[in-house]
This record gives structure tokens, sequence and C-alpha cells, in this order.
């Protein structure tokens, strides 16, 4: 998950974007691709993560060490392009799109991360009961 906050710097607006790790969690229980979240306190020291009304998180900032980038994925199609003429060419300088050939993948650089923001199951959420419970 990935959260961009804004906040006003001499009249502009000055994007952040903080990388949200789940790690610790995501041991603990299984989270849906789709769940619904909110996600508040961005400005605070331990931002809360609540995931679908009954998970509750609590977060810590941590500075990057070194370079951490963000990237964005996405599909293209493979594209064969008809450069030159030719007897067998009637369609020089086009670009055929190859539907036999699945998608290739394209990684484009998106941000600069200089946060990390890590939470781990806050112990008055649902979970952390429900597994405390079945450990006794």
């Amino acid at each position: 998950m990935e959260a961009n906050m804004t906040t006003p710097h001499d009249g502009e607006d000055e994007e952040e974007y903080v990388l949200l790790d789940l790690d610790a969690v995501s041991n603990i229980v299984n989270i849906p691709p789709n769940a619904k979240y909110i996600l508040t306190g961005l400005d605070t020291s331990n931002p809360v993560l609540i995931i679908d009304d009954k998970l509750k998180l609590i977060g810590e900032y941590e500075e990057t060490i070194g370079t951490c980038i963000a990237f964005t994925e996405q599909d293209n199609p493979v594209v064969h392009e008809e450069s030159g003429p030719s007897d067998a060419n009637l369609f020089s300088a086009t670009r055929i799109i190859d539907s036999n050939q699945p998608p290739t993948k394209e990684v484009k650089p998106l941000c600069q991360l200089h946060k990390v923001l890590k939470f781990k199951v806050s112990p008055d959420s649902e979970i952390q009961s429900a597994t405390t419970k079945d450990a006794k």
C-alpha cells in the first residue's frame, strides 16, 4: 500500500510518498486485496490503519536508508513495427499488435520514498483478541 501525503509549503503543494509496510501483519491475518480501509493520523507519529472495520493497526515511521524507489507496472501488448519497403511489406511504417503473444510488463519509476510506515496489530484490535483466546 502506498499513501500520498500533501502538505502546504509556501503556497505550493508538496507531495510526499510513504510506503505502508504490512509484513508484520501479513503473517497473522490474511488481508483481502480489495479490502476497505481507513488511514488516519498521517501527520502524527503513530498513524492508524483500520481494515474492513475490524482490524486496527498502529504504524510507526522509519526513515529509509539509501535510495528507495517505488515502481509502477503495466501490461503492454507485443508490437511489431514495419520499417522498410519490400514486396511482402504492404504496410510500411505501421505498427501491428501481435494478439498471439502475451503482453509484456513495463516497469517505470513512480517516485522516491523517504519514509516507511511499519504497521503492527493494535492491542485493542478484534484479531488480536481472537489470537490471544486461541493461544490459551
